[in-house]
């Protein structure tokens, strides 16, 4: 695991964490960035909030990303920044990309009725974002990146 942090004279923080696509690096993933948030100023709900779609994001690349490669070091990329306005979350990988386009926003009550499981991951980062970017370039570097606003949160 590599960490860096830098910090400049704006009051931003960035931090970069570099670590191995296993499921058992996923809640400390979570731990650090609810560490974040929770010193900036957000609330138990949306900490909850933001940890939940770090999670999903990462359960993606782990599940997802390098299930049809044969990458000798799959890693999640996550890199954080900070200010007094937003939480900005960018998790990247180097394996598939996707096509968010073509992911269809799933139907809540099929999916309660038939008591489905899986599959609701993008879908709970867009509800829970502020704003949702995706980068793709399959192989090279995949990113989604999640925004949260401090201020949206406080009200």
């Amino acid at each position: 695991m590599v960490l860096i942090a830098n910090k400049n004279k704006f009051r931003n923080d960035r931090f970069h964490l570099e670590l191995p696509a296993k499921g058992e690096n996923v809640d400390l993933v979570c731990k650090f960035i609810s560490g974040i948030a929770g010193k900036m100023g957000f609330g138990d709900q949306h900490i909850y909030q933001i940890e939940l779609i770090v999670d999903e994001a990462c359960a993606n690349v782990i599940n997802h990303a390098y299930k049809n490669t044969s990458h000798l070091n799959p890693n999640i990329y996550l890199t954080v920044n900070k200010n007094d306005e937003k939480l900005e979350i960018a998790v990247a990988d180097e394996g598939d990309g996707f096509d968010p386009e073509n992911i269809k926003t799933p139907d809540m009550d099929a999916y309660q009725k038939n008591s489905l499981n899986g599959g609701l991951g993008l879908h709970l980062i867009q509800q829970f974002s502020d704003e949702v970017s995706f980068e793709m370039n399959p192989g090279v570097r995949n990113e989604v990146k999640m925004v949260k606003f401090l201020k949206v949160c406080s009200n």
